[in-house]
């Protein structure tokens, strides 16, 4: 008689679900990549457009130009904005889908400590059988010897 886990069924179920929360927290930490990535960029290039707008200042430039760097500049800052509410929302997002995984984690975790707990009643009863077992043989065994 083998030992069989009478959840075994519900751990590989959380086994999965497990899995499936993993697959989707990877994806959400590489939008959260792609979305900082995309505001860095936007951040990096208005501080260059900043650094040739104040060289172009020491040098001397028109004011036709001084307007068109200042409302490119001005548009950079509301395309930030946009961007930093979606980092916002993608950081959100993937710590939501973080705790959803240690959820996950912490039931694996306690159908695994089940399973070993019964597996250790399990072996108890094993060798509680079996030592009945030579109890049965030794009492047979003397009993031969008396009847011989």
């Amino acid at each position: 008689m083998g030992y069989h886990y009478k959840f075994d069924n519900i751990l590989q179920l959380r086994e999965r679900e497990k899995e499936e929360s993993e697959s989707v927290y990877r994806e959400a930490v590489g939008q959260f990549e792609i979305e900082a990535e995309k505001l860095y960029d936007l951040l990096k290039k208005k501080e260059e457009l900043i650094d040739v707008q104040e060289q172009k200042m020491k040098t001397g430039f028109s004011v036709l130009e001084i307007q068109h760097y200042q409302q490119f500049i001005n548009n950079l800052e509301k395309l930030i904005e946009q961007q930093q509410q979606v980092v916002i929302t993608a950081r959100g997002r993937m710590q939501w889908c973080e705790q959803q995984l240690k959820e996950k984690n912490i039931e694996v975790k306690k159908y695994g400590k089940i399973r070993t707990k019964d597996l250790a009643v399990y072996h108890k009863w094993l060798n509680v059988e079996e030592a009945k077992q030579m109890d049965e043989l030794s009492s047979i065994q003397f009993m031969n010897r008396k009847i011989r």
